[in-house]
């Protein structure tokens, strides 16, 4: 904070004016006894009386002053709290002698947060209003706040500054809210399925339950390093092992790759184990899911997003081999062929990693041809088997897993199949992930032995799936940057953030 802003200067001059004057600029005892919006509904009926006033109720709100529009001997000011915003009329003559001229009007500004008690009564111009009798300052702003029709848009200043940007925006709390409620929301939708939740650890010996890049800390006492999870999945797992038969978690998980609209370096998301079912059940749950949501937030099922909707009423199956000519448009006698497959992309323009196999090049095809084009909700089944080294393999077809990913405006939303229970396929697999990373894949998964041991004590049959919040945040908010849903987004650092000027916002 650079507290030498002559503006900054000129509010610490005044919170000491008003110590002079015995207030204390900082008091810490609000009356409050209601907030904007139950005081606005509840007085809603004087609007339709005679006088549009009614001296005999009396209330006491609390906000933070987002306009000043002074006159000779009574001004108007409007305050805002979480919930809504409010008109004061503010008086000479109903404050103490003095005050309204020397106090009110030279000490307070915009952006103090204040406390009035006083009556509902109904202006001129037909708005419910509070005239105060009594007003008091909580707290003195020595910040000024950016200037209000243009409020916080500088994307930089609103992720740096979270705290202006949701002062300054109220849309912006609005989907921080959501956000809560999609949240509480999902607990009380695996609760009432029966789901128990858990919580398990975020600092791993091993970085397993993905394939991705891994932070590394250190554990001073164990002298150890230890990776921050990047997925829950093999601990939640082994807890089906030890005979929870439903679990979930929330879980905050730490990926160490790039950023951009849909990636940041932290995220959260669902996870949830669920035995004696398969992959077929999770693709069941996951529409009753979206059905409860859409219904407790009440929301359409064809959903606007961006230039597009989504008609959450639509959910489909692809096999992701089909989906590749269905979809994709790739033909069709190029989709099992490895050679055919590089040659393709080679004259598409497009370069891959050196020694992919034919499961990661068929990945490839998906990401590059269909993943986009994929709007309304679709599950996206049957994964070659070289991508999926944690699921179960099809008992029809070895090549591919029991799997599906639900993509929905050309995203991916969600991950789930039937689990591998298998100790020696699962042994396999992740000696398949060595040499991988061996061979320079370091999002590859690395040998886990304490899960094969847990693996070999026997898991029953058992469905698993991840649900990425925050992607799922910006489809019901209508966000298209991962960092408008997430309150402090990971962002590059700056010299020096006090540089950065109000006037530039």
């Amino acid at each position: 904070m650079a507290f030498e802003n002559k503006f900054i200067q000129q509010r610490i001059e005044k919170a000491e004016l008003l110590r002079a004057e015995g207030i204390n600029p900082y008091s810490n005892d609000s009356k409050r006894n209601t907030t904007i919006e139950k005081y606005l509904n509840v007085n809603s009926d004087i609007e339709n009386t005679e006088e549009k006033r009614d001296e005999n109720r009396q209330y006491i709100v609390s906000g933070r002053i987002k306009l000043f529009r002074i006159m000779g001997k009574a001004s108007f000011i409007k305050i805002e709290d979480e919930s809504g915003v409010l008109q004061i009329y503010v008086a000479r003559d109903n404050l103490p002698e003095g005050f309204y001229n020397n106090t009110f009007k030279k000490l307070i500004e915009v952006g103090d947060i204040v406390e009035i008690s006083g009556f509902p009564f109904v202006t001129g111009q037909g708005e419910l209003s509070l005239h105060c009798n009594e007003f008091r300052i909580l707290t003195k702003a020595i910040a000024p706040l950016p200037e209000k029709f243009h409020g916080v848009t500088d994307k930089e200043i609103r992720y740096r500054k979270r705290y202006l940007d949701l002062i300054m925006n109220s849309e912006v709390r609005k989907t921080f809210q959501i956000r809560s409620k999609v949240i509480s929301l999902t607990r009380r939708f695996f609760e009432d399925k029966g789901f128990l939740e858990v919580e398990t650890p975020m600092m791993h010996p091993i970085a397993g339950g993905a394939n991705a890049k891994p932070f590394v800390t250190h554990h001073n006492a164990l002298g150890i390093d230890r990776f921050l999870r990047i997925a829950p999945e093999l601990y939640l797992k082994r807890l089906i092992v030890g005979g929870f038969e439903a679990v979930f978690e929330i879980n905050r998980n730490f990926r160490n790759e790039g950023m951009d609209a849909t990636h940041n370096p932290e995220f959260t998301s669902i996870e949830f184990y669920w035995a004696y079912k398969t992959y077929k059940d999770l693709i069941e749950i996951t529409k009753e899911y979206f059905e409860y949501l859409f219904d407790h937030l009440s929301l359409p099922v064809i959903l606007p997003y961006g230039d597009i909707e989504i008609n959450f009423d639509n959910f489909t199956e692809v096999p992701l081999i089909e989906s590749l000519t269905t979809i994709g448009g790739v033909p069709a006698e190029v989709v099992n062929n490895k050679e055919k497959i590089l040659e393709y992309l080679k004259s598409k323009n497009l370069t891959v990693k050196p020694g992919m196999n034919l499961g990661q090049l068929q990945g490839e095809l998906f990401d590059e041809f269909v993943e986009e084009k994929l709007i309304d909700p679709t599950f996206i089944t049957e994964y070659p088997v070289e991508i999926s080294p944690l699921a179960r393999r099809s008992d029809e077809n070895p090549a591919i897993t029991e799997r599906f990913e639900l993509f929905i405006a050309g995203r991916e939303i969600a991950n789930a199949f039937s689990e591998l229970n298998d100790p020696i396929d699962q042994h396999e697999r992740f000696k398949g992930q060595c040499d991988a990373k061996d061979a320079g894949d370091d999002e590859a998964h690395e040998m886990d032995e304490d899960f094969i041991d847990a693996l070999s004590y026997g898991m029953a049959p058992t469905a698993g799936q991840g649900i990425g919040i925050d992607r799922l945040v910006m489809l019901l908010t209508n966000e298209h940057s991962i960092r408008d849903v997430l309150l402090f987004p990971a962002m590059k650092p700056i010299h020096n953030e006090d540089q950065i000027k109000e006037e530039e916002v």
